[in-house]
């Protein structure tokens, strides 16, 4: 009998990177929806897109990718999302989003109510909740999970959309948490937790029942905490063009890595 394939939602923005040489197909979530099914997963993408030519040609990149698009939904009153991507020397990019963009308003539907039960592993972040209708979805969903479902926090900090208390939040809804070594400080702040690295991840991991930690550093790679178990990873030498989509990658091996209860060290 062949295995059954994990169903992996992704919760939140689709949008299009508008970079100086041109546009490109794009969001943490959706990022990480096409990385999963890639991996094999039954990827799906809850989220919505505006009536409009940017919204075709988005579901159009999800659909070649194999993502499971029935749950896009479309406004005819708001554009797809769009964000201004800057790059430095370095390849690092800097962001300007586009605010009251479709995503932003992604409505609860009783829909979304029967694929959270069915869900295995559902990927959330801080930007796709910047807006209280998409918020309180995103939250719904998440609480519609069964209590064995991976609820996997992506900390993407992106100025001015998030505060302390949101954080916090999400924090305390999720039970796998991902940041990067730049994210490390704002997130042991809005937590009111004090100390170094270790100490902050032992006391999120206690205070708020989290099964694993992953801490990603760039070009010097990634730390993955248990309880009592951690596991690094040296970084990995490429030319690199730019970052932008490298941290969803990631999340994606992470996510069916812990599905398919692989090693840290194998997963990492």
């Amino acid at each position: 009998m062949a295995k059954r394939r994990s169903t992996v939602v992704s919760l939140g923005e689709v949008l299009w990177d508008i970079f100086p040489d041109g546009a490109r197909f794009g969001g943490a979530p959706a990022n990480v929806a096409c990385h999963a099914a890639a991996l094999g997963a039954n990827a799906v993408m809850v989220s919505q897109v505006g009536k409009d030519q940017l919204g075709s040609e988005a579901l159009d990149a999800l659909q070649q990718r194999g993502v499971d698009t029935e749950y896009v939904s479309a406004s005819a009153d708001f554009p797809t999302g769009t964000v201004t991507v800057e790059l430095d020397a370095s390849g690092k990019p800097s962001f300007t989003i586009s605010e009251d963009v479709a995503w932003d308003y992604l409505p609860w539907t009783d829909t979304l109510k029967s694929l959270a039960s069915q869900t295995d592993a559902v990927c959330f972040g801080t930007l796709g909740q910047r807006s209280k209708v998409a918020r309180d979805t995103i939250r719904s969903f998440l609480t519609h999970t069964a209590d064995t479902a991976l609820r996997i926090l992506d900390v993407n900090l992106r100025p001015p959309f998030y505060s302390d208390q949101l954080i916090e939040d999400s924090v305390g809804l999720a039970n796998v948490l991902k940041f990067s070594d730049d994210e490390l400080d704002c997130l042991a702040s809005a937590c009111s937790i004090t100390g170094n690295e270790t100490e902050i991840v032992q006391e999120l991991i206690g205070r708020y029942d989290l099964q694993l930690i992953a801490l990603t550093r760039g070009a010097k790679g990634a730390t993955l905490y248990r309880q009592n178990e951690r596991d690094d990873a040296p970084g990995v030498a490429v030319s690199v063009k730019d970052t932008v989509g490298a941290g969803d990658a990631y999340t994606a091996s992470l996510i069916t890595g812990l599905l398919d209860r692989l090693p840290l060290p194998t997963i990492n």
